[in-house]
C-alpha cells in the first residue's frame, strides 16, 4: 500500500466511504501524501518549507510519475505550501482513480441524473479498516510505530484526524503520536508542519464563514 492510498482508507469511512474530514483537510492531506511518497521513493526532500527534488528519474508509479513532473516543470515554484494547494486540487480525483484501477475502490453515481457524480467506495470494507485498525490498536497500547506507519499518523495529526482515530482512547495514545511524529526526520516534519498550518488556516476559515 502506498502512503496516499492508506490515508485514503483513513479519511474516509470503510463503508460508505463519506469523508471523516471536511473537504479541504481531505484534499491537503492526499497531496501531502503524494509528495510524501516522493520523498520515499528519494525523488524529493523537504528542506526549510521548500521541495526540493534530489533525483528527477521517474518512478514506476504513473501518480508518483505524474507529480515528479509537475515539480519538474515548474523549478521556480519550490515552496511546500505552495505544492499543497495546487496538488491538492487534484489529488482526491487522481488518488481515487488510482485506487480504483488496483482493485481498491469502486465506483457509483450520486446524485440525480442532472448532477450526478462519481463517487467511491472500499471494494472491500477489511482491507478498507486495516490502516485505520493497525494505527489505532498499536498507540492504544503504546507500541512504536515503525517509520511508514509514522508518516501515516503525522499525516492524521496534521489534518486533525486524530481526535477521530484515537476516540475514547487514554490521552497517553495521542502524547504517543506526538512524541514519534516529533523524533521523525527532518524532511517529514518540514512537511507535516507546512500541512498542519494549511489546514489550521482552512479549518478556521470554515468556522468563521
Amino acid at each position: 500500500m502506498r502512503l496516499a492510498d492508506e490515508f485514503f482508507y483513513l479519511a474516509h469511512d470503510d463503508q460508505t466511504g463519506r469523508s471523516r474530514l471536511f473537504e479541504s483537510a481531505t484534499a491537503h492531506g492526499l497531496a501531502a501524501a503524494l509528495l510524501a511518497e516522493l520523498g520515499w521513493e528519494g525523488r524529493i526532500t523537504f528542506v526549510g518549507r521548500h521541495v526540493r527534488v534530489i533525483d528527477p528519474s521517474p518512478p514506476a508509479d504513473w501518480l508518483q510519475h505524474l507529480v515528479l513532473d509537475r515539480l519538474l516543470a515548474e523549478p521556480q515554484h519550490t515552496a511546500t505550501r505552495t505544492w499543497l494547494a495546487f496538488l491538492g486540487t487534484t489529488a482526491y480525483e487522481q488518488v481515487a482513480t488510482r485506487m480504483w484501477q488496483l482493485g481498491l475502490l469502486r465506483q457509483h453515481q450520486v446524485g440525480r441524473w442532472w448532477r450526478q457524480r462519481t463517487a467511491y467506495v472500499p471494494a472491500d470494507m477489511n482491507t478498507a479498516a486495516w490502516s485505520w485498525a493497525r494505527l489505532s490498536y498499536r498507540l492504544r497500547n503504546h507500541e512504536r510505530l515503525n517509520a511508514f506507519d509514522v508518516t501515516l499518523g503525522g499525516l492524521a495529526m496534521s489534518t486533525q484526524l486524530d481526535p477521530i482515530l484515537l476516540d475514547d482512547a487514554p490521552p497517553l495514545a495521542r502524547v504517543l503520536l506526538r512524541r514519534q511524529v516529533d523524533q521523525a526526520s527532518l524532511p517529514l516534519r518540514e512537511l507535516l508542519a507546512d500541512l498542519g498550518a494549511v489546514v489550521g488556516g482552512a479549518v478556521l476559515s470554515h468556522r468563521t464563514t
